[in-house]
């Protein structure tokens, strides 16, 4: 079985050994196409694959009618807002994702983002610092728990909300993460 990695901005070094590693260990073949710039050489890649793995590359019509051999599309990340499901399950592709994949890396960008903007841009004028201030944080989920964990570090005052999730759930965490 070809396994082919098709992403335009790359996963990180360690990933892409661990992804050869297991894919070889079971006797599979993995071919790389990072970085590309064209669908074109998307399309031509894809052409032996049984399996695709990819971020947030677009895996439409076209990328399946090219890729005759194709059993599963691995999206790297939540969601499958990239992969045509309808023309993937139309040719019997499997399509997957990798919820929370990426979630403490989006936490932290944002804890970081918070930083950048109290810290006034880092403009060279004075700011302050997120000891002490109300976080709300709307969806409790992958990210929003690893952001309440960090926010905690922080010194902040952190509260949740999710529809699907227990308000005693969300409170416990909390509360456990604050060291109540």
């Amino acid at each position: 079985m070809k396994v082919l990695i098709a992403t335009d901005k790359p996963f990180a070094a360690p990933a892409v050994q661990g992804i050869r590693d297991t894919v070889e260990a079971a006797g599979l073949e993995l071919k790389l196409l990072e970085k590309y710039t064209e669908k074109a050489q998307l399309l031509e890649a894809v052409g032996e694959a049984e399996a695709l793995i990819v971020r947030s590359d677009t895996v439409d019509g076209e990328v399946l009618a090219a890729a005759k051999r194709l059993k599963i599309v691995v999206r790297a990340g939540a969601g499958y807002d990239n992969v045509d499901l309808e023309a993937a399950t139309a040719r019997n592709v499997c399509v997957m994702n990798t919820p929370g994949q990426n979630a403490n890396a989006v936490a932290e960008l944002a804890l970081g983002l918070m930083v950048y903007g109290v810290r006034n841009f880092f403009s060279g004028t004075s700011g302050t610092e997120l000891k002490g201030k109300k976080l709300g944080i709307h969806a409790y989920g992958n990210v929003g728990r690893h952001v309440a964990r960090i926010a905690g570090g922080f010194g902040m005052d952190v509260h949740a909300f999710d529809a699907f999730c227990p308000a005693e759930a969300i409170g416990k965490d909390v509360a456990k993460l604050l060291g109540e």
